[in-house]
């Protein structure tokens, strides 16, 4: 028999992800010899054995690699035999580098879920079990080599059997970093709302009943804390809702299986497979009618968001006791989620009636991801179970560049070569603690990668926090960027595509190049450059913030620029809801241009259109009017007469005051709301369609970027994908990195 011998150099996420100890099975398996160990760049491997079993192992090894490593590349070369009796896992080759790629929090995998619930095994009912194939990663870990001493596991030491595991290489938990057992391992206790500690034998079970009472309970995770309550208590939900001072926002739930979600929800194939992934993000799918959950976990929303446990606690709370908990952010609103025990007590002691505390320290805040299906898997929030995992670009950057995001949803970014890693959700930078966090998250990023910036990217606006930041880092060059521009080079970078191409970026709003609020925008650009080719009408925002938390002073300036000052005589429904004053003083605003700068925000333009119909005329969280009028559209409705798409000019500001006066029209002649919402979404989509054809004929360009917050909206984005494709125009969306 012919003997050969191969050598493999991996790199991509193969540390910390049990990658050693499969290749070891997988090439005893195989019948080869050689040796497996980490190096500078990731996994080296040897292996030697008949050309049958050597082609073998190279099918095998990346069809049945571990579920959260990832390879990035794998070069296979020919190496002279040696003559190995045996294969090993030889100790590592130095220390760990850049290259290596710390591994995402991984949910609770089923070998570690079959011995949670085995009588008979050492962990049973252990809320910390966990092996190399899952549990907590990146939220524990402070700097690299991922090693023990580098977590907040450094505290516990093993004890003789968690040792002998650790050590063992035919183990599936050798060199578990969050390697434990009730022996040694972290333990959950529960306290009161001032952090009074209450002795019980089974502080889960405690919980259990306390959830099953009504009662607010505070649990700690892995990358923050969740505040519990039963959905169908109608009046905890609201005492929950009043506490937290979230008073309409939809809650995130957690179900014990995949059963119970179907009994909640429209669940297709593809969405379950997105729930059962190992990044257990929450998936928003349509809700069933007549469910058993109260309406206020999502007032006027047709749609939930479900997640499945992932962590050992989450199982234990849920499995045979609950079909559903909500599990929504620990924190008051638009603050950053709470981490520590004393921060939680302190921050959330006005909020929760228990908490379930554990001594497991979170060492990074990190929110549950959130996902939804248009097409194909789409992420909404990228946190928990993603990051730090890279986006790979094309091409590699000329310069490590730090990202530092905008105002609001902000996300920073660092890249090296061709990988960029995002940081997890940052959230709006309007208090202290989230500018904090902003600041921490990029000290973070930079200590696990090794990655020194040598260049720093920020927005346009001069007064976004993230911007000012930036202009007081020294020494290094500074990249300003306009902010429609960055989503237009974002999904083009998502995408691997470097050409010229036209965008149609929809969103609130983004500081524009001329000093005004852009946001209804068809852009013509690459990566370096870009030409604004026409944009929506700007329309005055009386009032400025306030005219955003009161959609009703957006839908007043777009009847004073339809209709004059005649637009009091009409007979509105939402026109009888403002008080007299306001009608007076607002019109006067607007003429007089005190405190009414013009945006073309095309997510403002939704707002005024969701007042006008009387749907949302104030807001309690960011985007409900729009949210309210995509949920109140009738889809089977088309959109208005062509006349008035028709009527586009092929560049310069795109004009809505023949939509708006169609709207009245229709409104005016009892025309049911539900049909007007869903021609508004149609008709809006052709407009900008237009606009973009005219660009792609005149710069002879057939590719088109979506954008922008406003394409979360699935009735809108679904419909403006559907046309230009039939239009035989090349569609880049977003799926990795959200669109908003």
């Amino acid at each position: 028999m012919n003997i050969h011998r191969q050598k493999y150099a991996i790199n991509g996420i193969v540390q910390g992800v049990g990658f050693r100890p499969y290749i070891y099975r997988l090439a005893r398996e195989c019948h080869l010899t050689g040796f497996v160990h980490n190096n500078s760049n990731g996994v080296h491997i040897e292996v030697e054995g008949s050309l049958e079993s050597l082609q073998e192992f190279s099918s095998r090894l990346p069809c049945e690699a571990p579920p959260r490593s990832h390879i990035v590349n794998l070069r296979i070369t020919a190496i002279p035999t040696t003559g190995d009796t045996q294969f090993l896992i030889r100790p590592s080759d130095g220390r760990e580098s850049a290259a290596t790629l710390i591994s995402p929090d991984i949910a609770t995998c089923n070998d570690c879920l079959k011995e949670l619930f085995d009588p008979h095994d050492r962990r049973h009912l252990y809320p910390f079990i966990n092996c190399t194939n899952c549990g907590p990663r990146f939220t524990i870990v402070n700097g690299i080599p991922y090693d023990r001493p580098l977590t907040s596991m450094h505290v516990f030491r093993m004890c003789p059997e968690c040792e002998r595991e650790y050590h063992d290489p035919a183990d599936r938990r050798f060199h578990a970093q969050p390697n434990a057992c009730p022996t040694c391992g972290p333990q959950v206790f529960l306290t009161d709302h001032k952090g009074q500690r209450i002795e019980s034998a089974d502080p889960i079970q405690e919980v259990i009943l306390l959830l099953q009472q009504g009662r607010i309970v505070a649990i700690r995770g892995v990358g923050g804390f969740h505040l519990a309550v039963d959905p169908t208590n109608e009046a905890a939900l609201l005492e929950l809702r009043r506490r937290k001072g979230r008073a309409e926002k939809p809650f995130a739930l957690m179900s014990p299986d995949m059963q119970a979600i179907r009994s909640f929800c429209q669940v297709s194939p593809e969405e379950e497979k997105l729930l059962l992934q190992p990044e257990r993000p929450i998936v928003l799918m349509k809700a069933l009618p007549a469910i058993k959950l109260s309406s206020f976990v999502a007032p006027r929303n047709n749609y939930l968001g479900f997640m499945l446990p992932y962590t050992p606690l989450h199982y234990l709370l849920l499995k045979n006791h609950f079909d559903a908990l909500v599990m929504t952010s620990g924190n008051f609103s638009e603050e950053p989620i709470a981490i520590d025990n004393q921060e939680a007590i302190s921050r959330l002691g006005g909020i929760a009636d228990y908490f379930l505390l554990h001594d497991r320290e979170i060492l990074q805040r990190c929110d549950d991801s959130i996902t939804r299906l248009q097409g194909k898997s789409r992420i909404i929030r990228r946190a928990r179970g993603y990051v730090p995992a890279p986006i790979f670009l094309k091409k590699p950057t000329s310069k490590r560049i730090l990202a530092c995001g905008a105002e609001l949803k902000n996300t920073v970014a660092l890249s090296r070569d061709e990988a960029v890693f995002l940081s997890q959700h940052i959230g709006d930078l309007e208090s202290a603690a989230a500018f904090d966090f902003f600041q921490h998250a990029i000290k973070h990023l930079e200590q696990i990668l090794e990655i020194k910036p040598e260049a720093i990217a920020h927005d346009l606006h001069p007064e976004y926090l993230s911007t000012k930041w930036a202009l007081q880092q020294p020494d290094l060059p500074r990249i300003e960027v306009q902010h429609h521009h960055a989503h237009l080079a974002s999904v083009m970078a998502e995408n691997c595509v470097e050409d010229k191409t036209i965008g149609i970026i929809l969103d609130g709003t983004g500081y524009g190049r001329d000093g005004t609020l852009w946001g209804g925008e068809v852009l013509a650009g690459d990566f370096s450059s870009f030409d604004r080719v026409a944009w929506l009408q700007p329309a005055p925002l009386p009032g400025g913030d306030m005219a955003i938390r009161q959609p009703w002073r957006q839908a007043m300036a777009h009847l004073v620029n339809a209709f004059g000052a005649d637009f009091k005589r009409l007979d509105l429904p939402f026109l009888a809801t403002i008080p007299a004053e306001a009608l007076e003083i607002v019109p006067r605003m607007i003429e007089q241009k005190v405190n009414s700068p013009l945006s073309s925000g095309c997510g403002r333009l939704f707002d005024a259109v969701s007042a006008l119909l009387n749907i949302c005329t104030e807001i309690s969280y960011e985007a409900q009017a729009a949210i309210e009028l995509e949920m109140t559209a009738n889809r089977s409705e088309r959109e208005y007469d062509m006349d008035i798409v028709g009527q586009i000019p092929s560049q310069g500001a795109i004009p809505v005051d023949g939509l708006i006066r169609n709207i009245v029209t229709d409104v005016l002649n009892g025309v049911a709301i539900e049909k007007i919402a869903a021609k508004f979404h149609y008709t809006l989509a052709e407009i900008f369609i237009k606009a973009a054809r005219y660009a792609a004929e005149k710069l002879s360009i057939h590719r088109v970027a979506l954008s922008g917050g406003v394409y979360q909206n699935v009735l809108f984005f679904e419909y403006m994908v559907s046309r230009l494709e039939r239009l035989g125009f090349e569609v880049l969306t977003h799926s990795k990195v959200p669109t908003n």
